[in-house]
């Protein structure tokens, strides 16, 4: 198993992953955000291949200066084989190559589940970034 960067041609692979792994409703989300973040930057969406298949990938983001892990997702039959810490440890890289001054977790209410994995890299509950509120919503 190795990690690299998406390639435009992981796209279909990785949406079926997607749909796979994650509820109906986080899938909408992640989408909204996967097309975003490559629009941006793609070097921050990592994907795991094993025997030429893709089996995982991360979703990453930056903003000021901050970096944020934002959906991790492995196909079941690889779940708790190290997978998903590679992937973080492959993002956590390139945070630390473009100098981000804190890295931190998106956790929303599907990321829950994989808290604990961040925990046992070593992140805290401080590290987690944590926005119930819908970005359409406007603060008067």
């Amino acid at each position: 198993m190795y990690v690299r960067s998406f390639q435009l041609s992981d796209y279909g692979p990785v949406t079926a992953l997607l749909e796979d792994v994650l509820s109906e409703d986080c899938y909408e989300l992640t989408m909204g955000a996967f097309a975003r973040q490559l629009s941006w930057d793609s070097d921050l969406v990592l994907v795991a291949v094993e025997q030429n298949e893709i089996v995982g990938m991360i979703i990453g983001t930056i903003d000021n200066n901050k970096g944020y892990y934002y959906r991790v997702a492995v196909m079941p039959e690889y779940q708790r084989q190290g997978i998903g810490q590679t992937l973080i440890q492959g993002l956590k890289q390139r945070f630390e190559q473009r100098n981000v001054t804190k890295i931190m977790i998106t956790a929303d209410e599907f990321n829950e589940k994989v808290l604990p994995l961040y925990e046992k890299l070593g992140y805290a509950t401080g590290d987690f970034f944590r926005s119930f509120q819908k970005l359409s919503i406007v603060a008067g």
